[in-house]
């Protein structure tokens, strides 16, 4: 084979601009084979079969550069209806029927159905692929909780309204409680972190005896105080606050906002308020969770100090967390509102409609 100076040039670079790596080992073996090189030794040099070598000359004899491009493979694809897509895509937002034992659609899971049940013969790579053009993810499911209380957006206004800006010269105190702490001891000792290796610690542990956690988290600082007591009762709530009275004056306006399932609603939290007249209890309404900040902080401790230790008695955890509290408190700053609370609200109100929506539209 003789080339031309302009059809080595091509072929030169289409090697030397790195165009298609499969390309430029194509014109790198008609190069070679024009030089002279016999068809095994090119087959050697390229990590190719004779026939390959073979089948490229030719091509390039055919076609020119142009035919060291790979062709479009021959037959027609397979084509499935606008009617098809849109009956994938309607039983996908629709749970799986009763009969098939599922809770969720998978890819494969559909596939198979369809082909079953509805004659629709698809693979399961074309339905994820429709799922990602439709933004559909059955894989994943999330939570949520329809809050029933009347007068919530008021409630929950005027909470974030003291986190955000108390009275003047008034504390806010975010006051929560979390019960049943156990004192877990794993079955073998954690291993620490070292190079290229996690730290690791055993599924297996022992349970000792459990506590409770009081804590009051001061608003604008994020200061906090905690106690601990054996069981969850009113008058162990009023022993605590009895301690964070204590630290303030007797004409400090004090906001506590309470959570939902806290003990200061009783008769003696009732007579405790009269006997401290600068304290005023907020009570969150029910499934307002997530406007608790005492609620953030445990989940903070719980991540930070609890999940990953290993307790024998429950004074080694009741240490633990007060050492927590005292490296929490010299240097920390207050949390940092995200979204104003009218947002959040507005955000509740449209899951509340879907969801009515939703429930609706399944029992047609």
């Amino acid at each position: 084979m003789e080339l031309t100076a302009g059809e080595r040039a091509e072929l030169e670079a289409v090697i030397s601009v790195g165009y298609d790596r499969s390309v430029a080992s194509r014109a790198q073996m008609i190069l070679e084979y024009a030089a002279g090189t016999g068809i095994s030794e090119i087959a050697a040099s390229s990590g190719a079969t004779r026939p390959t070598v073979y089948k490229w000359i030719a091509r390039y004899q055919e076609g020119g550069i142009a035919g060291l491009d790979d062709r479009k493979s021959p037959g027609r694809p397979r084509v499935v209806t606008e009617e098809e897509r849109a009956r994938i895509i309607a039983a996908t937002r629709l749970p799986p029927p009763e009969f098939t034992g599922l809770t969720h659609w998978s890819s494969h899971e559909m596939a198979r159905y369809l082909k079953r049940h509805e004659g629709i013969d698809v693979s399961h790579n074309f339905i994820s692929a429709l799922w990602r053009e439709n933004d559909l993810r059955p894989r994943r499911n999330g939570t949520l909780k329809i809050p029933e209380y009347p007068g919530l957006s008021a409630k929950a206004a005027g909470i974030a309204g003291l986190y955000l800006n108390p009275p003047a010269g008034a504390v806010a105190l975010s006051f929560g409680e979390k019960t049943q702490l156990q004192a877990a001891e794993r079955t073998s000792p954690v291993l620490p972190i070292s190079f290229g290796r996690t730290g690791k610690r055993t599924h297996g542990y022992r349970r000792h005896e459990p506590a409770n956690l009081f804590a009051a988290l001061e608003a604008l600082s994020s200061q906090v105080t905690s106690m601990y007591i054996p069981r969850k009762r009113a008058a162990g709530m009023l022993k605590f606050m009895n301690g964070i009275s204590s630290g303030y004056p007797e004409e400090r306006e004090i906001h506590v906002i309470l959570d939902s399932i806290s003990t200061g609603n009783g008769e003696d939290a009732g007579a405790w308020l009269a006997a401290h007249p600068n304290f005023t209890f907020h009570c969150m309404p029910a499934g307002s969770s997530w406007i608790s900040q005492t609620g953030n902080w445990f989940g903070i401790i719980t991540r930070q100090a609890i999940r990953r230790g290993s307790f024998k008695p429950l004074a080694e955890l009741i240490n633990r967390m007060d050492d927590f509290v005292k490296h929490w408190s010299p240097d920390t700053e207050p949390f940092e509102w995200t979204a104003a609370a009218g947002s959040m609200l507005d955000k509740v109100a449209i899951l509340d409609r879907d969801y009515k929506k939703l429930v609706a539209d399944s029992q047609q």
